[in-house]
Protein backbone atom coordinates (compact mmCIF):
# COMPACT_ATOMS: atom_id res chain seq x y z
CA UNK A 1 0.00 0.00 0.00
CA UNK A 2 1.25 3.45 -0.95
CA UNK A 3 0.19 6.13 1.51
CA UNK A 4 -1.44 9.16 -0.14
CA UNK A 5 1.18 11.71 0.97
CA UNK A 6 4.22 9.60 0.09
CA UNK A 7 6.92 11.76 -1.56
CA UNK A 8 5.53 14.90 0.10
CA UNK A 9 8.29 16.41 2.23
CA UNK A 10 7.49 18.56 5.27
CA UNK A 11 9.93 20.74 7.21
CA UNK A 12 8.60 21.15 10.74
CA UNK A 13 9.91 24.39 12.20
CA UNK A 14 7.53 24.53 15.15
CA UNK A 15 7.14 23.64 18.80
CA UNK A 16 4.60 22.62 21.49
CA UNK A 17 1.41 20.99 20.05
CA UNK A 18 -0.80 22.59 17.38
CA UNK A 19 1.65 23.15 14.53
CA UNK A 20 3.83 20.09 15.26
CA UNK A 21 0.79 17.80 15.39
CA UNK A 22 -0.36 19.23 12.05
CA UNK A 23 2.96 17.98 10.68
CA UNK A 24 2.52 14.68 12.53
CA UNK A 25 -0.91 14.24 10.93
CA UNK A 26 0.65 14.67 7.50
CA UNK A 27 3.31 12.15 8.49
CA UNK A 28 0.66 9.66 9.60
CA UNK A 29 -0.54 9.57 6.00
CA UNK A 30 2.86 9.14 4.41
CA UNK A 31 4.60 12.51 4.29
CA UNK A 32 8.30 12.58 5.12
CA UNK A 33 8.60 14.99 8.04
CA UNK A 34 11.89 16.52 9.16
CA UNK A 35 11.67 18.18 12.56
CA UNK A 36 14.10 21.04 13.30
CA UNK A 37 15.08 21.25 16.98
CA UNK A 38 17.33 23.37 19.17
CA UNK A 39 20.61 21.42 19.53
CA UNK A 40 21.01 21.29 23.30
CA UNK A 41 17.53 20.75 24.71
CA UNK A 42 15.34 20.07 21.70
CA UNK A 43 11.62 20.66 21.50
CA UNK A 44 9.84 21.60 24.71
CA UNK A 45 7.45 18.63 24.39
CA UNK A 46 10.27 16.08 24.53
CA UNK A 47 11.19 17.35 28.01
CA UNK A 48 7.82 16.95 29.76
CA UNK A 49 7.25 14.16 32.30
CA UNK A 50 7.33 11.20 32.40
CA UNK A 51 10.59 11.17 30.52
CA UNK A 52 13.27 8.65 29.59
CA UNK A 53 16.36 9.60 27.63
CA UNK A 54 15.03 13.00 26.62
CA UNK A 55 11.88 11.50 25.14
CA UNK A 56 8.68 12.19 27.04
CA UNK A 57 5.67 9.97 26.44
CA UNK A 58 3.91 12.84 24.71
CA UNK A 59 6.92 13.21 22.45
CA UNK A 60 6.88 9.48 21.67
CA UNK A 61 3.30 9.84 20.41
CA UNK A 62 3.08 13.34 18.97
CA UNK A 63 6.47 13.34 17.24
CA UNK A 64 5.89 9.96 15.60
CA UNK A 65 6.75 9.55 11.94
CA UNK A 66 9.35 12.34 12.14
CA UNK A 67 13.11 12.61 11.83
CA UNK A 68 15.02 14.99 14.11
CA UNK A 69 17.57 17.50 12.82
CA UNK A 70 19.23 20.00 15.15
CA UNK A 71 19.82 23.63 14.13
CA UNK A 72 20.25 26.61 16.41
CA UNK A 73 18.01 29.08 14.60
CA UNK A 74 19.35 31.94 16.69
CA UNK A 75 22.44 31.73 14.49
CA UNK A 76 22.29 33.23 10.96
CA UNK A 77 24.20 30.26 9.54
CA UNK A 78 21.48 27.89 10.77
CA UNK A 79 18.72 30.00 9.27
CA UNK A 80 20.48 30.04 5.94
CA UNK A 81 20.73 26.24 6.10
CA UNK A 82 16.94 26.17 6.47
CA UNK A 83 16.60 28.24 3.31
CA UNK A 84 18.99 25.87 1.53
CA UNK A 85 16.88 22.94 2.68
CA UNK A 86 13.50 24.39 1.71
CA UNK A 87 13.81 23.78 -2.08
CA UNK A 88 13.84 20.08 -1.18
CA UNK A 89 10.50 20.38 0.63
CA UNK A 90 6.87 20.82 -0.33
CA UNK A 91 5.63 22.15 3.00
CA UNK A 92 6.94 24.38 5.77
CA UNK A 93 5.19 24.32 9.16
CA UNK A 94 6.03 27.01 11.70
CA UNK A 95 4.51 28.72 14.72
CA UNK A 96 7.02 31.44 15.52
CA UNK A 97 5.48 34.81 16.33
CA UNK A 98 5.42 37.33 13.46
CA UNK A 99 8.23 39.48 14.96
CA UNK A 100 10.47 36.41 15.12
CA UNK A 101 9.48 35.38 11.61
CA UNK A 102 10.47 38.80 10.30
CA UNK A 103 13.72 38.91 12.27
CA UNK A 104 14.78 35.45 11.16
CA UNK A 105 13.70 35.73 7.54
CA UNK A 106 10.87 33.19 7.64
CA UNK A 107 8.06 35.71 7.20
CA UNK A 108 5.53 35.08 4.39
CA UNK A 109 6.98 37.74 2.11
CA UNK A 110 10.48 36.28 2.26
CA UNK A 111 9.22 32.72 1.90
CA UNK A 112 7.12 33.56 -1.16
CA UNK A 113 10.00 35.42 -2.77
CA UNK A 114 12.62 32.73 -2.15
CA UNK A 115 10.44 29.60 -2.37
CA UNK A 116 7.42 30.30 -4.61
CA UNK A 117 6.25 26.66 -4.82
CA UNK A 118 6.36 26.06 -1.09
CA UNK A 119 3.20 25.54 0.96
CA UNK A 120 3.84 27.44 4.20
CA UNK A 121 1.58 26.80 7.19
CA UNK A 122 1.77 29.52 9.83
CA UNK A 123 0.03 28.63 13.10
CA UNK A 124 0.26 31.68 15.34
CA UNK A 125 -1.68 32.74 18.40
CA UNK A 126 -3.63 35.53 16.72
CA UNK A 127 -2.76 35.17 13.04
CA UNK A 128 -0.36 37.07 10.81
CA UNK A 129 -2.58 40.16 10.61
CA UNK A 130 -4.65 42.23 13.00
CA UNK A 131 -3.83 44.39 16.03
CA UNK A 132 -2.94 41.38 18.22
CA UNK A 133 -0.81 39.55 15.66
CA UNK A 134 2.48 40.05 17.51
CA UNK A 135 1.14 38.52 20.73
CA UNK A 136 1.90 34.97 21.77
CA UNK A 137 -0.67 32.38 22.84
CA UNK A 138 -0.99 28.80 23.99
CA UNK A 139 -4.01 26.51 24.10
CA UNK A 140 -5.27 28.05 27.35
CA UNK A 141 -5.02 31.60 26.00
CA UNK A 142 -6.58 30.72 22.66
CA UNK A 143 -9.43 28.95 24.47
CA UNK A 144 -10.10 32.08 26.50
CA UNK A 145 -9.95 34.34 23.43
CA UNK A 146 -12.14 32.07 21.29
CA UNK A 147 -15.03 32.17 23.75
CA UNK A 148 -14.75 28.46 24.56
CA UNK A 149 -13.59 28.94 28.14
CA UNK A 150 -16.37 31.44 28.87
CA UNK A 151 -19.12 28.90 28.18
CA UNK A 152 -17.38 25.96 29.89
CA UNK A 153 -18.36 25.01 33.43
CA UNK A 154 -21.31 25.37 35.77
CA UNK A 155 -23.54 28.43 35.68
CA UNK A 156 -22.85 29.37 39.29
CA UNK A 157 -19.07 28.96 39.08
CA UNK A 158 -16.20 30.61 37.20
CA UNK A 159 -15.37 29.36 33.70
CA UNK A 160 -13.03 26.40 33.32
CA UNK A 161 -10.64 25.33 30.59
CA UNK A 162 -11.29 21.99 28.90
CA UNK A 163 -9.39 19.09 30.44
CA UNK A 164 -7.36 18.47 27.28
CA UNK A 165 -5.59 20.82 24.85
CA UNK A 166 -8.67 20.83 22.63
CA UNK A 167 -7.77 24.06 20.81
CA UNK A 168 -4.26 22.82 19.99
CA UNK A 169 -5.48 19.60 18.42
CA UNK A 170 -8.33 21.28 16.56
CA UNK A 171 -5.74 23.68 15.23
CA UNK A 172 -3.55 20.77 14.17
CA UNK A 173 -6.33 19.18 12.12
CA UNK A 174 -7.37 22.49 10.57
CA UNK A 175 -3.76 23.16 9.65
CA UNK A 176 -3.29 19.73 8.09
CA UNK A 177 -6.49 20.21 6.08
CA UNK A 178 -5.18 23.55 4.85
CA UNK A 179 -1.91 21.97 3.74
CA UNK A 180 -3.60 19.13 1.84
CA UNK A 181 -5.97 21.61 0.16
CA UNK A 182 -3.05 23.82 -0.88
CA UNK A 183 -1.08 20.84 -2.18
CA UNK A 184 -4.06 19.74 -4.25
CA UNK A 185 -4.40 23.23 -5.69
CA UNK A 186 -0.69 23.40 -6.52
CA UNK A 187 -0.26 19.91 -7.92
CA UNK A 188 -3.62 19.25 -9.60
CA UNK A 189 -5.12 22.67 -10.37
CA UNK A 190 -2.12 24.42 -11.86
CA UNK A 191 -1.56 26.56 -8.79
CA UNK A 192 1.63 27.61 -7.05
CA UNK A 193 2.86 27.84 -3.49
CA UNK A 194 0.59 29.28 -0.83
CA UNK A 195 0.59 30.89 2.59
CA UNK A 196 -1.79 29.33 5.12
CA UNK A 197 -2.51 31.78 7.93
CA UNK A 198 -4.15 29.98 10.86
CA UNK A 199 -4.71 31.74 14.18
CA UNK A 200 -4.80 29.28 17.06
CA UNK A 201 -8.06 30.68 18.45
CA UNK A 202 -9.94 30.35 15.15
CA UNK A 203 -10.80 26.62 15.26
CA UNK A 204 -12.19 27.16 18.77
CA UNK A 205 -14.31 30.06 17.61
CA UNK A 206 -15.52 28.06 14.60
CA UNK A 207 -16.80 25.42 17.04
CA UNK A 208 -19.05 27.96 18.78
CA UNK A 209 -22.23 26.59 17.17
CA UNK A 210 -24.76 29.41 16.65
CA UNK A 211 -23.54 31.55 19.56
CA UNK A 212 -22.37 34.48 17.42
CA UNK A 213 -25.18 34.55 14.89
CA UNK A 214 -27.70 34.27 17.73
CA UNK A 215 -26.02 37.17 19.54
CA UNK A 216 -26.00 39.30 16.41
CA UNK A 217 -29.68 38.61 15.75
CA UNK A 218 -31.06 38.71 19.29
CA UNK A 219 -28.40 40.16 21.58
CA UNK A 220 -28.44 37.00 23.69
CA UNK A 221 -25.08 35.89 25.08
CA UNK A 222 -24.43 32.15 25.42
CA UNK A 223 -23.65 31.50 29.08
CA UNK A 224 -22.34 28.52 31.03
CA UNK A 225 -24.85 25.76 31.54
CA UNK A 226 -22.73 22.99 32.99
CA UNK A 227 -23.46 19.70 31.25
CA UNK A 228 -26.52 20.93 29.42
CA UNK A 229 -27.16 22.72 26.14
CA UNK A 230 -29.78 25.51 26.00
CA UNK A 231 -31.20 24.25 22.71
CA UNK A 232 -31.06 20.48 23.32
CA UNK A 233 -33.28 19.25 26.15
CA UNK A 234 -32.90 16.78 27.78
CA UNK A 235 -29.25 16.03 27.15
CA UNK A 236 -26.92 15.90 30.14
CA UNK A 237 -24.69 13.80 32.39
CA UNK A 238 -26.04 12.11 35.53
CA UNK A 239 -24.77 10.29 38.62
CA UNK A 240 -25.74 6.62 38.80
CA UNK A 241 -26.58 4.56 41.89
CA UNK A 242 -23.11 3.01 42.00
CA UNK A 243 -21.24 6.30 41.98
CA UNK A 244 -20.50 6.33 38.25
CA UNK A 245 -21.42 8.97 35.68
CA UNK A 246 -23.48 8.53 32.53
CA UNK A 247 -24.18 10.83 29.56
CA UNK A 248 -27.69 10.59 28.04
CA UNK A 249 -29.12 12.36 25.00
CA UNK A 250 -32.90 12.48 24.74
CA UNK A 251 -33.08 15.83 22.97
CA UNK A 252 -35.41 15.00 20.08
CA UNK A 253 -39.11 14.20 20.13
CA UNK A 254 -38.51 10.55 19.26
CA UNK A 255 -35.71 10.11 21.77
CA UNK A 256 -37.67 11.76 24.55
CA UNK A 257 -40.57 9.33 24.06
CA UNK A 258 -38.16 6.39 24.22
CA UNK A 259 -36.44 7.84 27.27
CA UNK A 260 -39.78 8.43 28.99
CA UNK A 261 -40.52 4.71 28.83
CA UNK A 262 -37.10 3.78 30.15
CA UNK A 263 -37.39 6.08 33.18
CA UNK A 264 -40.91 4.82 33.95
CA UNK A 265 -42.90 7.85 32.78
CA UNK A 266 -44.29 6.69 29.40
CA UNK A 267 -46.67 9.66 29.13
CA UNK A 268 -43.99 12.22 29.92
CA UNK A 269 -43.72 13.67 26.42
CA UNK A 270 -47.47 14.43 26.39
CA UNK A 271 -47.51 16.28 29.70
CA UNK A 272 -48.04 20.05 29.23
CA UNK A 273 -44.65 20.92 30.72
CA UNK A 274 -42.82 18.74 28.20
CA UNK A 275 -45.09 18.45 25.15
CA UNK A 276 -43.06 20.62 22.76
CA UNK A 277 -39.60 22.10 22.36
CA UNK A 278 -40.42 25.46 23.94
CA UNK A 279 -42.08 23.90 26.99
CA UNK A 280 -39.18 21.49 27.50
CA UNK A 281 -36.69 24.35 27.43
CA UNK A 282 -38.82 26.42 29.80
CA UNK A 283 -39.25 23.50 32.22
CA UNK A 284 -35.91 21.81 31.73
CA UNK A 285 -35.04 21.71 35.43
CA UNK A 286 -38.13 19.59 36.07
CA UNK A 287 -37.31 17.34 33.13
CA UNK A 288 -33.71 16.88 34.16
CA UNK A 289 -34.84 16.03 37.69
CA UNK A 290 -36.96 13.15 36.34
CA UNK A 291 -34.02 11.64 34.43
CA UNK A 292 -31.60 12.28 37.31
CA UNK A 293 -33.91 10.50 39.74
CA UNK A 294 -34.00 7.40 37.52
CA UNK A 295 -30.24 7.41 36.97
CA UNK A 296 -29.65 7.82 40.69
CA UNK A 297 -31.63 4.64 41.38
CA UNK A 298 -29.93 2.62 38.61
CA UNK A 299 -26.44 1.18 38.29
CA UNK A 300 -24.31 2.26 35.36
CA UNK A 301 -24.41 -1.14 33.68
CA UNK A 302 -28.19 -1.45 34.07
CA UNK A 303 -28.73 2.09 32.82
CA UNK A 304 -26.55 1.47 29.77
CA UNK A 305 -28.30 -1.83 29.05
CA UNK A 306 -31.74 -0.20 29.15
CA UNK A 307 -30.74 2.85 27.10
CA UNK A 308 -28.93 0.89 24.40
CA UNK A 309 -31.84 -1.54 24.15
CA UNK A 310 -34.15 1.43 23.57
CA UNK A 311 -31.77 2.97 20.98
CA UNK A 312 -31.09 6.06 23.07
CA UNK A 313 -27.60 7.59 22.65
CA UNK A 314 -25.72 7.15 25.92
CA UNK A 315 -22.22 6.53 27.21
CA UNK A 316 -20.41 6.14 30.47
CA UNK A 317 -18.31 9.22 31.20
CA UNK A 318 -15.03 7.54 30.37
CA UNK A 319 -11.64 8.00 32.00
CA UNK A 320 -8.47 7.07 30.14
CA UNK A 321 -8.39 3.88 32.24
CA UNK A 322 -11.85 2.98 30.94
CA UNK A 323 -10.79 3.71 27.37
CA UNK A 324 -7.69 1.50 27.70
CA UNK A 325 -9.84 -1.62 28.11
CA UNK A 326 -12.84 -0.67 25.99
CA UNK A 327 -13.45 -3.27 23.25
CA UNK A 328 -14.78 -0.73 20.75
CA UNK A 329 -11.60 1.36 20.90
CA UNK A 330 -9.54 -1.78 20.40
CA UNK A 331 -11.56 -3.34 17.58
CA UNK A 332 -11.68 -0.10 15.57
CA UNK A 333 -8.02 0.55 16.39
CA UNK A 334 -8.79 4.05 17.58
CA UNK A 335 -6.35 2.96 20.25
CA UNK A 336 -3.23 1.15 19.09
CA UNK A 337 -0.44 -0.67 20.87
CA UNK A 338 3.11 0.02 19.77
CA UNK A 339 6.57 -1.04 20.90
CA UNK A 340 9.07 1.58 22.05
CA UNK A 341 12.72 0.79 22.77
CA UNK A 342 12.68 2.71 26.07
CA UNK A 343 9.09 2.43 27.30
CA UNK A 344 8.19 -1.03 26.03
CA UNK A 345 4.64 -1.67 24.77
CA UNK A 346 2.50 1.44 25.10
CA UNK A 347 -0.97 2.51 23.99
CA UNK A 348 -1.52 5.63 21.92
CA UNK A 349 -4.11 7.41 19.78
CA UNK A 350 -4.18 6.05 16.23
CA UNK A 351 -4.07 8.19 13.08
CA UNK A 352 -7.44 9.67 12.15
CA UNK A 353 -9.59 9.73 10.10
CA UNK A 354 -10.02 6.04 9.30
CA UNK A 355 -9.68 5.55 5.54
CA UNK A 356 -10.66 2.43 3.64
CA UNK A 357 -7.88 2.38 1.03
CA UNK A 358 -5.06 4.46 2.50
CA UNK A 359 -5.25 4.31 6.31
CA UNK A 360 -2.64 6.23 8.23
CA UNK A 361 0.09 4.34 10.01
CA UNK A 362 2.66 4.74 12.75
CA UNK A 363 6.00 3.88 11.20
CA UNK A 364 8.35 5.35 13.79
CA UNK A 365 7.96 6.92 17.23
CA UNK A 366 9.25 10.26 18.52
CA UNK A 367 12.95 10.33 17.53
CA UNK A 368 16.07 10.88 19.61
CA UNK A 369 17.36 14.46 19.47
CA UNK A 370 19.37 15.12 16.32
CA UNK A 371 19.33 11.49 15.21
CA UNK A 372 18.96 12.45 11.52
CA UNK A 373 21.07 15.63 11.42
CA UNK A 374 24.07 14.22 9.57
CA UNK A 375 21.97 12.14 7.20
CA UNK A 376 19.83 15.11 6.11
CA UNK A 377 22.75 17.53 5.74
CA UNK A 378 24.69 14.99 3.68
CA UNK A 379 21.88 13.75 1.46
CA UNK A 380 19.99 17.01 0.86
CA UNK A 381 22.80 19.58 0.94
CA UNK A 382 25.77 17.42 -0.01
CA UNK A 383 27.79 18.38 3.06
CA UNK A 384 30.87 16.35 3.90
CA UNK A 385 32.19 15.34 7.31
CA UNK A 386 34.43 18.40 7.58
CA UNK A 387 31.55 20.81 6.98
CA UNK A 388 29.33 19.03 9.48
CA UNK A 389 32.10 18.95 12.07
CA UNK A 390 32.63 22.69 11.59
CA UNK A 391 28.89 23.31 12.17
CA UNK A 392 29.04 21.23 15.31
CA UNK A 393 32.11 23.10 16.54
CA UNK A 394 30.31 26.40 15.97
CA UNK A 395 27.27 25.00 17.85
CA UNK A 396 25.05 25.55 14.81
CA UNK A 397 23.97 21.91 15.07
Amino acid sequence: MTLPLKNIKVLDLSSIIAAPVAATTLGDFGAEVIKIEEPRNGDFMRRTAPNQGGRSLQWVQDARNKASVTLDLRKPQAREIVHRLLPHFDVLVTNFRPPTLRRWGFDPETIRMRHPRLIALYVTGYGLTGPYSDRGAFDRIASAFSGLTYVSGDADRPPVRAGYAVIDYMGAYAGAFGVVTALYNRDHKGGTGQIIDLALYEPGFRASEDAMIAFSATGKVRERMGNTNPDVVPAADYDTADGKRISIHGGTETLLRRLAKVVGRPGLADEPDFSNFASRVANQEKLYAVVADWAGRTSLIDAMTALVASDIPASPVMSVADIAVDPHYRERQTLIEVEDDEYGRVLMAAPIPRMSETPGEVRTLGPALGSSTEKVLKEMLGMDHAEIDALREAQVI
